[in-house]
């Protein structure tokens, strides 16, 4: 049963705000006691890290909200999960699509190093861009001459990653909107292009600057394709927070990196013929009910996200009670500000989280989309 999104925001962001600090405090640490002599060694303990916060949010979407995954796939595909680097590619449908992908990193058990190419507000995120830029995500100014060296020096970082990592990138740029998508179709006609119907046009030249520079370490693309169970409502962190479920459907395939072509223009077009095939995909999906030829797997949801939870819960619990205590020494009345001011701050956190993962905020649909493509 759906309960007010408000009851859950104050102790969810109590929870979040206190944890999420000593988390974001012990990644600073870390980064510069051990990361100047030793990246490997920072990255390895990063990841169990960022996973102590992380994890929140996986406890969210599996223990609170009950959204349920169907997972297609085949069984190549799932035996090597969490076993090789790869670079993934996701239609961008909602609000929470980062959040599936975190679902299924968590399984392969690679949650700590999956990694993505965002926008650089989100570094500014309190908590969970911190802990982000911290975990060698790479921001975009979304200008290409800035972007273009950003990208190089990202990529060149991960050539000596020691652990299994995923790195996200969601070609499309912004999530889909209805305006989104008729700006899109726009553009499809006048530069004689397929009008696509449930994807955006992908921008294709931070893609091709993936495959370029990273194919010589990452054997695998996985590519995703995500839509929401017919007649199930869309998920959002708002309505997760009021407990509302939901279902997804996402399919998986591999392509080994060694297949795609070797020419800028060769791997452009690919990646605009996998978005062809995705349309094409919802679009059956969307009228005859049939979503993938792969065979599907429910995904289970595992102990170690609500063990995480109830331990930060009870040390909640125990450092507020021990901290009233010594506060009990102080006029009442500077307890009760600290006790408001606190209140205040989580919720105004949780709010800014909420806010940022809301797809009408999003890149607007008038920025040009010819701006981010290879022409042909």
């Amino acid at each position: 049963m759906a309960i007010p999104a408000a009851l859950v925001f104050i102790p969810v962001g109590v929870l979040f705000l206190v944890s999420g600090l000593i988390v974001n405090l012990i990644q600073l640490v870390f980064f510069i006691i051990v990361r100047p002599f030793s990246r490997s060694l920072y990255r390895k303990i990063n990841k169990t890290v960022a996973e102590l916060l992380w994890l929140q949010l996986i406890w969210l979407i599996d223990w609170w909200a009950c959204i349920k995954i169907n997972l297609y796939a085949d069984a190549e595909t799932l035996d090597l999960l969490g076993k090789e680097h790869a670079l993934v590619l996701c239609n961008h449908r909602s609000d929470i699509d980062w959040l599936i992908g975190w679902v299924m990193a968590q399984r392969a058990g690679c949650l700590g190093s999956s990694l993505a190419i965002m926008k650089k507000e989100a570094k500014f995120l309190p908590i969970i861009g911190w802990s982000m830029w911290f975990s060698d995500y790479i921001f975009l100014e979304r200008s290409w001459s800035k972007d273009e060296n950003t990208l190089k020096a990202g990529f060149k970082r991960l050539e000596d990653f020691p652990i299994t990592f995923w790195l996200a990138l969601f070609v499309e740029g912004t999530r889909f909107t209805q305006e989104k998508l008729e700006a899109a179709q726009h553009y499809a006609s006048i530069r004689s292009l397929p009008s696509p119907r449930n994807v955006l046009i992908p921008r294709t030249k931070g893609f091709v600057s993936a495959v370029s520079h990273i194919r010589s370490f990452v054997p695998a693309i996985y590519d995703c394709t995500l839509t929401v169970q017919n007649n199930q409502p869309t998920p959002t962190l708002l309505r997760m927070f009021s407990g509302q479920s939901s279902e997804v459907n996402l399919q998986m395939r591999r392509h080994k990196m060694s297949e795609l072509p070797e020419t800028d223009d060769g791997i452009a077009q690919w990646c605009q013929d996998l978005f062809l095939t995705k349309d094409a995909q919802l679009e059956t999906y969307f009228t005859k009910d049939v979503f993938s030829d792969l065979d599907v797997h429910r995904i289970n949801r595992p102990i170690k996200p609500l063990i995480v939870v109830i331990v930060w819960l009870c040390l909640l619990v125990f450092g507020g009670f021990k901290l009233l205590q010594w506060l009990s020494m102080v006029a009442s009345w500077k307890i009760n500000c600290l006790f408001v001011l606190f209140l205040v701050i989580a919720t105004v956190t949780m709010q800014v989280l909420i806010q940022s993962s809301e797809s009408q905020r999003s890149t607007p649909a008038k920025k040009p989309l010819q701006e981010q493509l290879i022409p042909a």
